[in-house]
């Protein structure tokens, strides 16, 4: 399993929060929500292998996994393969079962639709009193507590006949898995859609029609946005030409980027209604006729019940297939990471656009994202006249605004791309503090100054305490106290402490361990993380990999202090580095205003003609100055040619603003305000010494931190950065004129 910091955080609590709930009276529930791509399937499976491997009571388990469709039997295949070496737990088919009933650490896989019909061989009474009924109440009666997933539990969970189905199998604990589940309780674990981007498995956003013009109609309370499309005019031929231009454009930019990938269109069907003509047929015939993209050269594959051609290999990221037709009906469980684009047509009247319907389109085919940014992006052409935004990617990942560059006025710049350290860096830590741990350990030489064979983590525990005295000051209980504190006693006595508790302990030490940075989630299971690679690297045969038996090791008194000057060690390399960065800026190919910039339903057209970006689209909560410098620069015609404002999705060109002057000079500036201009001191230096490398190649650039004070504009471009409120002219400070 690769090691990502959003699953092992959903696996921990999973099994934190299953621990718990059993410990309790009565049946429980647990939705597990965690977007498509995130790979849920195997976050469960580990999930389970952890469950009953690392127990320390007498509980004993099975399980019962439930899907839609024909889910189940992909499932039990992942899951097969992921126990394949640990032999972890057992996956078994209704007719697997021994002695009629479900084994200890073994899962049964079944088919929701066939189990939900009483008539079912699984669901009937029978003289060999093999049926799901009896197996449950076997499995029971020997003793073991009865756990039942459901997957994909949106599709299945509450309907009326399924209820009747989940309180016969009346499990003591259900765990309910969906990206989008129906039902909401407090014990939710999630997996938040941003952690899985910022670990690039999943695309950045999806673009519906960034062709066409979209307007926003309504956005509804519960979070919903309805979006009128000017594409709803367009022929079916349209679409798919113009969706079928983004796919060549794309396989170019794969290409470029050095990858074999070759990007898949999907066209979703709709299922036939009575009285219309199916529309396999026609897409078909535009595909061969307009475009050349046939079943007989390999370039189109069909994934319909009745019909089936050129799958073999689609999921495969070189395969030859570059459109394939299908219906709803696959969607589920179907998963090809190279698919990028989806068309659908008018003839589905209207559709609601949520994690379900993208989720074919947002994987990222290499785990990955791309130095090009229309890489990380799936996009959707449809000619629907009703398009609606569900909630669940209408915070900002689907994008409904589209803008291009002016090519009637724009010149290439050819400015070298930049960028400084983020600054995220200097408040937690990111994958390189583990490099750093490593070295750290290295040179410590903690490998040959720790003791391995621990065992066993206890703890003093005050027992018949007695305090004579009430109104006697004493800070603790101590054992035998003599002299003034003699009113005041009490004994010990030593207790193990269990797996939980071990692993409390282990939080707390990396949480300690981490001032002066905030000890934030992800940088505590970072700095576990890197424990548990010294482990992996010195000690691999000894231990597990993130045991409880590392912990131990590492909690241990004789230890203890050891790992804590490694971190301490590592820490302050890491802190130094990111400093040195903050000051620096790293420098890549030349870079130009984008082509083309997708927004989401979060920004706001603005009328700026000057702008680059036709139509212009400003953040709706913008700040004062951001929209006050759009403004005085879209005043300038008499100066400026035109003016870029710059994104705010991850590492962008170093500057906010790009701005062209008439007299040919290039205006690079950074707004700020208030505190940020105070802070600015590293940003401001290494724009100003860009600006002078570049000068020096032959540029013709200035800029600099720019901050708005008494409806003027001032900015500052020395290379030592000064901010002084009440005397800018005499901190280096110049108005812009």
């Amino acid at each position: 399993m690769k090691q990502l910091d959003y699953q092992l955080n959903a696996i921990q609590k999973l099994k934190d929060k299953s621990n718990e709930l059993l410990n309790l009276h009565g049946n429980h529930t647990i939705v597990f929500k965690a977007p498509t791509g995130s790979g849920k399937t195997v976050m469960m499976a580990e999930f389970l292998k952890n469950f009953v491997e690392q127990r320390h009571d007498d509980k004993t388990f099975s399980f019962i996994w439930t899907a839609p469709r024909k889910l189940h039997s992909q499932s039990k295949e992942k899951l097969e393969k992921h126990y394949i070496d640990s032999m972890a737990l057992k996956c078994s088919g209704f007719e697997d079962l021994s002695d009629r009933m479900i084994g200890e650490n073994e899962i049964l896989f079944l088919n929701w639709e066939s189990i939900n019909k009483k008539d079912n061989v699984y669901y009937r009474e029978n003289e060999q009193e093999f049926y799901l009924e009896k197996v449950i109440e076997n499995t029971k009666d020997d003793g073991r507590i009865v756990i039942q997933i459901i997957d994909e539990s949106h599709h299945t969970a509450g309907a009326e006949n399924t209820q009747g189905l989940i309180a016969m199998i009346n499990a003591k604990l259900t765990i309910e898995v969906s990206a989008t589940p129906k039902i909401f309780c407090e014990n939710v674990v999630p997996v938040h859609r941003q952690n899985v981007v910022d670990e690039k498995m999943i695309k950045k956003r999806i673009a519906i029609n960034p062709d066409f013009k979209n307007t926003i109609l309504q956005q509804l309370p519960g979070g919903d946005v309805k979006v009128r499309s000017d594409a709803e005019e367009s022929t079916n031929e349209f679409v798919i030409r113009t969706a079928l231009e983004k796919r060549e454009e794309l396989a170019k930019l794969f290409k470029e980027e050095d990858s074999n990938v070759n990007p898949l269109m999907l066209i979703q069907l709709p299922d036939r209604r009575h009285g219309q003509t199916d529309l396999k047929d026609e897409i078909i015939d535009i595909l061969k006729d307009n475009h050349g993209v046939t079943i007989d050269n390999d370039r189109l594959a069909v994934y319909l019940s009745e019909d089936k051609e050129n799958l073999a290999a689609i999921t495969r990221n070189d395969s030859p297939v570059e459109v394939m037709i299908f219906k709803q009906a696959i969607a589920l469980g179907w998963d090809c990471p190279r698919a990028s684009i989806l068309v659908l047509f008018r003839d589905w009247r209207s559709i609601v656009f949520s994690i379900q319907t993208v989720g074919r389109i947002m994987r990222m085919p290499e785990l990955k994202h791309y130095t090009n940014d229309d890489l990380n992006v799936g996009y959707i052409y449809t000619n629907l006249s009703d398009i609606s935004i569900h909630q669940d990617i209408a915070d900002g990942y689907a994008t409904v605004y589209h803008s291009r560059r002016n090519n009637d006025v724009y010149e290439d710049i050819q400015l070298l791309y930049c960028h400084s350290v983020r600054q995220r860096e200097r408040t937690r830590l990111t994958p390189k503090f583990i490099q750093y741990f490593l070295e750290a350990a290295t040179e410590l030489d903690l490998k040959n100054n720790i003791s391995t064979d621990i065992e066993r983590i206890s703890r003093q525990l005050i027992t018949d305490g007695v305090v004579a005295n009430p109104d006697e000051e004493f800070e603790h209980l101590q054992e035998e106290q003599t002299n003034i504190f003699e009113t005041h006693a009490g004994e010990t006595v030593e207790r193990k402490l269990n797996e939980e508790e071990i692993q409390i302990l282990f939080d707390q030490f990396s949480i300690n361990a981490l001032a002066p940075i905030h000890p934030e989630e992800r940088s505590i299971k970072r700095i576990n993380k890197s424990i548990y690679e010294f482990f992996k690297n010195e000690f691999s045969f000894k231990f597990q990999y993130a045991s409880v038996e590392e912990q131990l090791v590492v909690l241990a008194d004789a230890n203890r202090q050891r790992f804590l000057d490694a971190v301490n060690f590592a820490k302050e390399k890491y802190l130094a580095d990111v400093e040195k960065r903050a000051k620096e800026l790293t420098i890549d190919e030349n870079w130009e205003v984008p082509k083309s910039v997708n927004y989401s339903d979060q920004y706001t057209n603005r009328d700026f003609d000057l702008s680059i970006m036709q139509p212009f689209y400003e953040k709706t909560n913008a700040s004062n100055i951001e929209n006050n410098f759009a403004k005085f620069l879209n005043a300038k015609k008499d100066k400026i040619e035109w003016w870029f404002k710059n994104g705010e999705d991850d590492i962008p060109f170093y500057v906010d603003w790009i701005v062209r002057y008439k007299d040919d000079r290039i205006g690079l500036f950074d707004t700020k305000a208030g505190l940020t201009a105070e802070t600015a001191g590293s940003r401001a230096e290494g724009l100003a010494k860009y600006i002078k490398e570049q000068n020096q190649n032959g540029k013709n650039i200035f800029g600099g931190i720019v901050i708005e004070k008494n409806e003027s504009f001032w900015f500052h471009s020395k290379e030592k950065y000064q901010y002084n409120e009440n005397d800018l002219p005499g901190s280096g400070w110049e108005v812009l004129s």
